[in-house]
Parts: structure tokens; C-alpha cells; sequence
């Protein structure tokens, strides 16, 4: 008998459809892609709370209480994964709105080759983290995974097959508002294996997430506190200028209280190497039509991909529904 969780199961058949598909190499339309952001869940709460910008662009956690690690649920001893990337509130304010509309926060990352979750659904409980704002510990935001080419379907193979992903939170709270997003990073095994974090999946879930802003691979085991890149993303008519900055002192060179911990830091090397990638990001180019293509967007209609793969979704609800 298999020992795939029923709901892992589930999610497993519902993704089966797109692991059948072709990866074609898209270049969206602007109203497909303004569709496919309407299928996402928008979460993030536009905080009343007067913003403040730090010269970092971020509010260090632990200033007001709060970890720059996450609590994990089921965890025992209680443990959490490292928000190990931070969009900085320096950003242009467009790219800190979670959306996919106007050059949001999704646009861009769409652009760097993450998607939301597969056909909307979340899996497991959500992640909680403090990011000493004074809301204390709030649940994840959301997911964005990496989609293999394909923002539509693409994040269905890596729910099944593993791969980059990360979970975000705003710090928004009235007594530490930068809107800066932190995010946990990580590179996740196949579904079959538990969804584990890969061997130094932290480290180099971080780096692979800056490399695909650079282009070009970041060497992780000569990071420092002084290391900086550049780079430039498109997606859908938008064109941002990123720079990265690596910074010490907001986690621990460690493993302890780390998920996976013990497996992720073998061979005499912690889980984390103490570094955060902070992203400052600016907007460079902005389409003409933007704001009017997203505003025609008829927001009952349903994303096109999804038309085709219903009989599919409905038999595989049924295979997953006998199993159980």
C-alpha cells in the first residue's frame, strides 16, 4: 500500500492532467495573464498602519520581538524555515502590491518563474511567522512555486515533482510598517518523498531564486556579507532593474530550530549560512495599456487553461475520492 498521505494523494491526481501536457515556451498575452491573476488568491490586507521606509528597506524582526524564522505547524520540538529573502520596502511601491496586475508583485516574479499554486489549492496547514510589527504571528500569505515554463500548469509538476518555491508575509504592523515582503525560500523534494527540503535546499533555494534575477548562477559557497548582483526581469509588457544585496545579522549561521535541520546541514555544514538576499526592485518600463488592458478584464470569466482540463479534474476527483 502506498504511504502517500490521502491528501498528498489527492492533490497528486488533480495535478496528473499538466504532468501529461507539453512545456511550451509562453509569452502570455497581457488578458491571459490578467486572467491567470484573478485565478490567485489575493491575501495580502492593505494595513492602515503609517509607513515608515528604513534605510535598509526592512524593520530587522527581532527589533520588535518577532524571528526571522517561521513556525512550522506539527513541529516537535517546535522548529520553522528562514526568511531568507526580503523585497525591500524601497522597492517602487507597484511591485509591493500583490498582484499581477499594473507590475505587482507577482508580475515580477512571474518574470523570475514562479507562479501561483497548482489550480488555486493549498495543501497543508499554513506557516505562521513574526515579523516584529506588532500583528505577532500571522499565516502565510501565499505560496508561488516555480512553474517550469508554464505560469498556467507549471506549478502542478513542481507540487509533484519537486523543485523552488517560497511562502511570504508583509511587515505592515503599525509599529514596524516598511512593506517590505519577507519570504521563505527553499528547494522541496518530490511529493512521493514527503516534500523534504533538499541537501542545503535553503541555501541554494535563495541562490537559485537570485540567479534567475541575474541570469547567471550565484556561487553559494563563496557568499558573504559583501556580495551584490544585478539584474533585469520582464514579464507581460514590464521591465524591472533588480539589486541584490546579501546581509548578515538577522539569521543564525545554524541549524538549530531549523525544519529538517538535521538533514538539510550534513557533512559538518548548518542548514543556513547566516546570509538574507535583499532585493531592491525598481520598475523601468511600463507598458502603455497597462492599466486599461487590466481593467477589461471581465472578472467573471475563468482562466482559459482550465476549460480543456475539467473532465480530466472531475475523473481524477473521483479516483482520489475511492482512495481514501
Amino acid at each position: 500500500m502506498s504511504s502517500t498521505p490521502p491528501s498528498s494523494l489527492l492533490v497528486l491526481l488533480l495535478c496528473l492532467p499538466s504532468l501529461t501536457l507539453p512545456l511550451p515556451a509562453l509569452a502570455l498575452t497581457t488578458s491571459r495573464r490578467l486572467l491567470l491573476d484573478q485565478f490567485w488568491p489575493r491575501h495580502l490586507p492593505h494595513s492602515n498602519a503609517p509607513r515608515s521606509e528604513p534605510a535598509a528597506g526592512y524593520f530587522s524582526p527581532a527589533d520588535g520581538g518577532g524571528n526571522q524564522l517561521t513556525q512550522a505547524p506539527g513541529t516537535n520540538p517546535p522548529a520553522g524555515e528562514p526568511l531568507n529573502v526580503i523585497l525591500a520596502g524601497t522597492s517602487d511601491p507597484a511591485v509591493l502590491v500583490d498582484s499581477g496586475f499594473d507590475g505587482g508583485f507577482r508580475n515580477f516574479f512571474l518574470g523570475v518563474g514562479f507562479a501561483g499554486e497548482c489550480l488555486g489549492q493549498h495543501e497543508g496547514a499554513p506557516q505562521t511567522a513574526n515579523l516584529g510589527d506588532g500583528n505577532g504571528y500571522v499565516n502565510e500569505t501565499a505560496v508561488l512555486r516555480w512553474d517550469y515554463t508554464d505560469p498556467s500548469l507549471g506549478t502542478c509538476r513542481e507540487t509533484v515533482l519537486g523543485g523552488n518555491h517560497f511562502r511570504y508575509w508583509r511587515q505592515d504592523g503599525k509599529s514596524a510598517n516598511s512593506s517590505a515582503v519577507f519570504m521563505a525560500t527553499s528547494y522541496e523534494m518530490p511529493i512521493k518523498q514527503g516534500h523534504n527540503i533538499v541537501v542545503n535546499g535553503y541555501n541554494l533555494g535563495r541562490d537559485w531564486l537570485v540567479g534567475n534575477i541575474t541570469h547567471s548562477p550565484i556561487d553559494t559557497d563563496t557568499l558573504t556579507n559583501t556580495s551584490t548582483f544585478s539584474g533585469t526581469v520582464s514579464y507581460a509588457g514590464f521591465v524591472y532593474s533588480a539589486s541584490i544585496s546579501y546581509v548578515s545579522g538577522l539569521l543564525a549561521n545554524a541549524s538549530a530550530g531549523v525544519n529538517h535541520g538535521s538533514t538539510v546541514g550534513i557533512d559538518g555544514k548548518n542548514a543556513l549560512d547566516g546570509l538574507v538576499a535583499v532585493l531592491d526592485v525598481k520598475i523601468t518600463t511600463t507598458p502603455k495599456n497597462a492599466t486599461k488592458a487590466s481593467a477589461a478584464v471581465p472578472m467573471s470569466a475563468p482562466p482559459p487553461p482550465l476549460r480543456g482540463l475539467l473532465p480530466a479534474l472531475l475523473l481524477s476527483l473521483l479516483l482520489g475520492a475511492i482512495s481514501l
